[in-house]
């Protein structure tokens, strides 16, 4: 390992502060669901996937990575920061007028780390498999990974891309499902059921694996599984199960924390229970 699961934990903590920091400087933003994905995107940049940052969109010879649900930005940056795409002092320019750091990820500002566009829910899947298909022409052997969240999954075109994959055997490709059970307008269940999406997906053709998204140690297995699955004949999903607003109490496993930042007695609190163990920004 590059990192042991407490270090991994010790960046992930770090990661949550720079979240509600952000959130809350300029009071906009996704704080719950970039909670909630911390651990999954520790561990991805910082244990499990092949990247360089001396950033080229093309990225040959690397992983790649694709976040659909471009809302979770804050995680995002973050993490790309604390890896060493850019200065973390950049983070305070979340969501400001003229930032590269917009509320939705873009290409245009030109920050390194970011492909594609994501604000426009369901796109993400069809891109990463482009991209995958891409590698193989290249007889490129690098992985591609995408993120996505449950409730985007009501999104047509998902399934579109779903269906496509294991058809034409996209196995360099790792899917990730933030299944939080929470949307903007309240718990899945109830504005649109998913059901049984390990099922879905299996039906599919997929090669579908669990997880628990805020456990450390259980994310990085998972993946690092996930990646002696690539190349198999099958594409893989991990139904990776988080809490929406992990690592802060009172945002824990409530939809009101989807996109409302805390108030100055609130951030405190929040911070109160996020070890400072990197420098803030």
């Amino acid at each position: 390992m590059k990192h042991t699961i407490n270090e991994l934990e010790d960046i992930a903590s770090q990661v949550r502060r720079d979240i509600v920091r952000m959130v809350h400087a300029c009071q906009s933003g996704h704080p719950g669901g970039s909670l909630g994905c911390a651990d999954f995107f520790t561990a991805l940049y910082f244990e499990v996937m092949n990247h360089s940052t001396d950033f080229t969109m093309d990225g040959k010879g690397e992983d790649l990575f694709f976040l659909s649900n471009g809302h979770i930005s804050p995680v995002f940056y973050s993490v790309l920061a604390r890896s060493g795409y850019f200065d973390i002092s950049e983070l305070a320019t979340f969501r400001k007028l003229n930032s590269r750091l917009q509320g939705h990820p873009t290409t245009h500002e030109g920050l390194p780390g970011i492909r594609i566009a994501s604000g426009s829910l369901g796109q993400g899947m069809s891109v990463a498999i482009g991209a995958a298909q891409a590698k193989k022409l290249n007889k490129d052997h690098s992985t591609v990974y995408v993120l996505l969240g449950d409730g985007e999954l009501q999104e047509g075109q998902n399934w579109e891309a779903i269906m496509y994959a294991p058809h034409n055997k996209v196995d360099n490709l790792i899917a990730s499902v933030d299944y939080n059970g929470q949307q903007i307008d309240g718990p899945t269940e109830k504005v649109l059921s998913l059901e049984n999406l390990q099922a879905k997906f299996e039906a599919f053709g997929w090669h579908v694996i669990n997880s628990d998204g805020n456990d450390m140690d259980s994310i990085v297995k998972a993946l690092h599984y996930a990646k002696t699955l690539a190349g198999k004949g099958k594409p893989i999903l991990n139904l990776m199960s988080t809490q929406m607003g992990a690592g802060v109490d009172f945002m824990m496993g409530s939809h009101k924390w989807h996109g409302v930042a805390p108030n100055d007695e609130q951030l405190a609190t929040a911070l109160a229970q996020l070890p400072s163990t990197l420098k803030d920004y």
